[in-house]
């Protein structure tokens, strides 16, 4: 009794100890017409996108320290509620769906979160993140003011939020995350829902808001969010952004880094001049928190791409790439901007800007507060450089630049003069021969084994097929559980129809999309596609029909169901007709004839993309079938050795999906070209970006590299099933892995010198102006050789340099005894360094070096 009293007499103590302990770690965050507020200072804060079910965990804290290494201070993902509750009523937050763990990883880095719950996502995700059990609620109309929808929005936002609760990581219970957004770009399709749409949003904003997360909320692209709600921009500029109030910051939600790809699309890329001079102007003109969309792309496993036809890779010329590699130049220069912006912070939360004209394209934006002093100089000229003066100094601006000054006096950087290094990358293939030195054969680290094969059935095999009239539309039919939906009828030729022409008749099938395949008595007669920019498939073929019976079997595929837009989820696919033989004399029209459906491949339900589900299907046979339509393949391969990120090349197949170890890396499409034109060999950043400015590969296939990530891997042996849908020989296919070939630098003698963290004190007191700096990519690396080295006029990208007229004998041996047997290197750029090869002209230092 007496310890059970002592007992009752600490609880109480024990419970405001750790109330108090709670209240001491919490995080106060506000706003106020300049910045988030947090803990009462005002904040200048850069962002970046990283969707946790497009890497994997293992990954996680890769990314994030990679990200904080850049400058960022938060990290911005969605939350997919597709994936969290593919069931209505039951959740998953597993794996790369473990919200919690991802959010964690980011704290555990130092950073805080943007938690973007939507939760419809757009992000060229399927069906915009939404589940498809939604669709089949009695009476629900997707985001508008009706009380299905909203009763199912409201709970899954309530569950996530409370899951972030439970696990106490909002700011204002010491966690990371320092805001929140519900909704998701309604504002730029709302008018289609009139004044329900209006509504609708007042709904969302006071449910939210209602949730007591302790930390502010937000809306993208909605200029009537209600207050408190903030609105924020999204877009490759948004410096022209206005809030809709006096009392809120200035925030960009989505500055898009690159674009996505699409599966026979060109693949897009954004200069990175370009997006550096984006961020400038956004914090010169008032902003106050910038978000990458994306800092790191990654990767759409499974069928979770949306669009449609949006491609498995999504790298989107982020910073940190689909693997989980630094981009360079583009993350080091990004990181240099971040330097120099977070160098202003002071004098940015200060006070507001004032504006200064500097003749025609040029302006000046300063904020000055008693001592504190920044300045941002820009040129918005697209083609002509400018000398400007500010403050008594002349200072040459670049067309499409930014220069900026954090004392209002001196230029640490501007926004088209690169100082970070460059990288370029190589897909090393793994599994063929090389020739050695001597001649002699060597036998790379990885082979796969023999094939074994399963032939997919065409059209009905199994007993719970469904038979009705007409033409079904394919989502309504299954739900997606499956790409893939058969269509079968018949038709009894007597001999004489007037569809036909003897034997020959031609079938015409009219289809929504995405993918179809026609086969009649069992075999192949013809296929078509869509494209990202029409899903509408019209498939007209030559066929030849027997006396008696005739088997039709119709294989609609789709490739992502519709992600964007008002009435998305509205957007049908599969086969709506009409259907029709026709000949000289006549047309049968079989589209109201009695059609049989069966969702899904046989092999699905078989699980054959599961090696560990044993099954008599598989056929061991050297002598395995290729080039053939509705082909499963299944071999084993090794662990690559080393920690390089490995990809599959999957040149030589034709469509399909592949699983490793029962993980779907996605879907694959090498024989999807780009078109031929469009593409530019050079792309200048000067001028408004857009996502057809800047294409390469045209003429090529959009993906032939599939991230296979090592988590996916085993010691030892793995397995990997491939399902062909068109044809192909997997005999053909590599495995690779990508390393870094060589590290780059470029800096002109005039370039801003902004001195860096990681040089030594020696070196910095050794510097006079610029430097060019070089940093192996990976841990343990040192600088095994410089490959080229030019001190004067040299021309040229990383890997192909060339010397100029004006070079310097010097500039090898200086950069040799600089950098060699070191992780990282300065070397001064000036003619005290390495003589003066050319006097009165500007001269450069490009090195050009190998890490091993």
């Amino acid at each position: 009794m007496a310890a059970v009293g002592c007992r009752q007499l600490l609880l109480p103590v024990l419970v405001v100890l750790l109330c108090l302990a709670g209240a001491s770690s919490a995080t106060n965050v506000t706003y106020d017409h300049r910045a988030l507020v947090i803990d009462g200072v005002r904040r200048v804060l850069v962002s970046g996108s990283i969707h946790y079910p497009r890497s994997t965990p293992d990954m996680w804290p890769g990314l994030m320290q990679k990200a904080k290494d850049g400058g960022l201070d938060v990290v911005e993902t969605y939350v997919f509620w597709d994936i969290h509750e593919p069931v209505q009523g039951q959740y998953d937050f597993e794996g790369r769906k473990d919200l919690v763990r991802f959010v964690k990883a980011a704290a555990d880095t130092g950073l805080y979160v943007h938690l973007r719950i939507g939760p419809y996502v757009c992000a060229e995700w399927n069906y915009g993140g939404f589940p498809l059990w939604l669709h089949f609620i009695p009476g629900i109309k997707f985001r508008t003011d009706n009380e299905p929808f909203k009763t199912e929005m409201q709970r899954f936002t309530e569950k996530v939020v409370a899951t972030m609760k439970g696990a106490g990581l909002y700011a204002s219970q010491g966690g990371p995350i320092i805001l929140s957004q519900i909704e998701n770009e309604y504002g730029n399709i709302d008018s289609a829902y009139g004044a329900a749409g209006k509504s609708y949003i007042r709904w969302a904003a006071g449910m939210a808001v209602a949730l007591d997360t302790g930390v502010p909320w937000v809306m993208c692209q909605q200029a009537d969010a209600p207050d408190p709600l903030i609105n924020t921009c999204n877009g490759f500029y948004c410096d022209q952004f206005t809030p809709n109030s006096n009392s809120k910051p200035k925030l960009w939600t989505e500055n898009w880094s690159g674009w996505f790809l699409s599966f026979g699309g060109a693949v897009p890329y954004r200069p990175t001049e370009d997006l550096a001079f984006a961020v400038a102007r956004f914090y010169q003109r008032g902003g106050t928190l910038q978000n990458y969309y994306m800092y790191h792309g990654g990767t759409n496993f499974g069928r979770s791409s949306g669009g449609p036809f949006i491609s498995t890779s999504y790298d989107y010329d982020a910073p940190i790439d689909e693997y989980g590699l630094v981009r360079q130049p583009k993350w080091g220069h990004l990181k240099d901007v971040h330097k120099a912006i977070k160098q202003c912070e002071p004098a940015l939360i200060a006070t507001d800007p004032s504006y200064m004209s500097m003749g025609q394209n040029a302006e000046a934006h300063v904020y000055k507060a008693g001592s504190v002093c920044a300045a941002f100089l820009a040129n918005m000229d697209t083609q002509s450089d400018k000398t400007v003066t500010f403050n008594g100094n002349a200072y040459k601006l670049p067309a499409w630049s930014v220069s900026i000054l954090p004392d209002c006096k001196n230029v640490v950087l501007n926004t088209a003069q690169i100082n970070s290094q460059t990288t370029t990358s190589e897909m090393r293939s793994l599994g063929s021969s090389t020739k050695a030195s001597d001649g002699s054969s060597i036998e790379t680290e990885l082979a796969l084994s023999g094939w074994s094969y399963a032939i997919e059935p065409v059209g009905i095999t199994t007993e719970n097929a469904l038979t009705k009239p007409g033409l079904m539309e394919q989502i309504n039919t299954t739900a997606d559980a499956s790409d893939f939906l058969w269509y079968s009828t018949s038709v009894v030729v007597k001999g004489g129809e007037p569809y036909l022409n003897g034997s020959q008749s031609n079938l015409l099938v009219n289809s929504l999309g995405h993918v179809l395949q026609a086969y009649i008595n069992g075999k192949f007669a013809g296929s078509a596609k869509g494209s990202a920019t029409s899903s509408l498939i019209s498939l007209q073929t030559p066929i030849t029909l027997v006396p008696g019976k005739n088997k039709i079997d119709l294989l609609s595929g789709t490739v992502g169901l519709s992600n964007y837009g008002a009435f998305f989820d509205l957007v049908g696919a599969g086969i709506t007709g009409p259907v029709k033989l026709s000949g000289p004399k006549g047309v049968l029209d079989l589209s109201s004839t009695d059609w049989t459906y069966q969702v899904g491949l046989r092999g699905e339900g078989l699980h054959l993309y599961n090696p560990s589900e044993a099954s008599p299907e598989w056929v061991s046979d050297k002598a395995y079938p290729t080039n053939q339509p509705l082909i499963w393949y299944k071999s084993k391969f090794t662990t690559p050795a080393g920690d390089d990120p490995v990809a599959i090349d999957f040149t030589g197949m034709g469509k399909g999906e592949a699983w490793v170890n029962g993980q779907s890396i996605g879907r694959y499409w090498p024989t999807n070209l780009a078109p031929q034109s469009g593409c530019v060999n050079s792309c200048n950043y000067r001028g408004p970006y857009s996502s057809s400015k800047c294409l390469k590969k045209c003429g090529q296939p959009s993906q032939t590299l599939y991230h296979v990530p090592r988590s996916f891997l085993q010691p030892g042996s793995n397995d990997i099933v491939l399902f062909e849908q068109f044809g192909g020989d997997p005999s053909k296919i590599s495995f690779t892995t990508k390393q870094t070939a060589s590290v780059c630098a470029h800096v002109s003698e005039d370039h801003p010198d902004q001195i860096d963290s990681w040089i030594s004190p020696q070196q910095k007191v050794q510097r006079s102006g610029p430097a060019l700096r070089l940093e192996c990519p990976k841990a343990g690396q040192v600088i095994s050789s410089i490959k080229f080295a030019s001190f004067g006029t040299p021309s040229g990208t990383c890997g192909n340099y060339n010397h100029g007229e004006c070079s310097s004998p010097q500039a090898l041996a200086v950069a040799q005894e600089a950098c060699i047997g070191v992780s990282s290197c300065s070397v001064p750029v000036s003619t005290k360094n390495f003589g003066d090869p050319c006097t009165g002209v500007t001269k450069s230092l490009v090195v050009e070096a190998a890490c091993s």
